[in-house]
């Protein structure tokens, strides 16, 4: 997978950053802490402008955003979630990830998309409950694009000051994404709990 996250980016240059970065919303193999920070040490080298490498980036995640706000948007929770857990395995998405992800945005509101942007592992599924909440277009994007562009700038300028080693963008991000979905886990877990047994 690397090879090819690497390839791509020689051959296409900045439109391959973008392209990957809509793709990372769809397939987990291709994580932005890859993607952002081959494309800082690509600029490291003087083959590409830092700027436009974050640029493209944001343009690309957000574009692969869309689709999930109006999939969210147009269709009813219980059909995600049911579609969810049919093809789960190829979306990265599950039934109990959009409920999770409906309860969070219920608690956060708009906030909650701008916060989640720079969330490894939740990035995408923050789409989802404001496409069901109806939260406007214009105030999805605006939350969306500057948490977007705070975890793209992240990523990219700790591949240009790594240079060779960017690699460990990853494996450092790797166990803080795991520690921090985890504790919304619980969070969720908790928060239920006592709203379970305030309504009895």
């Amino acid at each position: 997978m690397l090879d090819w996250v690497t390839q791509t980016i020689q051959s296409l240059g900045y439109v391959g950053i973008a392209f990957l970065m809509f793709l990372e919303n769809y397939f987990s193999p291709i994580p932005s802490e890859i993607i952002m920070p081959l494309g800082g040490f690509t600029a490291s080298r003087g083959e590409l402008q830092v700027l436009y490498v974050v640029l493209a980036g944001v343009l690309g995640s957000i574009l692969g955003a869309l689709p999930w706000y109006y999939l969210g948007k147009l269709v009813k929770k219980e059909q995600l979630m049911d579609l969810a857990d049919r093809y789960g395995r190829w979306l990265t998405v599950s039934g109990e990830d959009i409920e999770k992800a409906q309860q969070w945005f219920d608690r956060r509101g708009q906030w909650a998309v701008l916060i989640c942007r720079v969330v490894p592992g939740i990035r995408t599924y923050i789409s989802l409950p404001a496409g069901m909440s109806h939260m406007p277009l214009m105030a999805f994007l605006i939350y969306s694009t500057i948490g977007t562009f705070i975890w793209i700038i992240f990523l990219t300028y700790a591949g240009y000051g790594l240079g060779k080693n960017y690699t460990l963008v990853e494996k450092f991000i790797s166990p803080i994404a795991i520690l921090v979905i985890a504790s919304l886990a619980i969070a969720v877990i908790v928060w239920i709990t006592i709203r379970s047994r305030n309504r009895k």
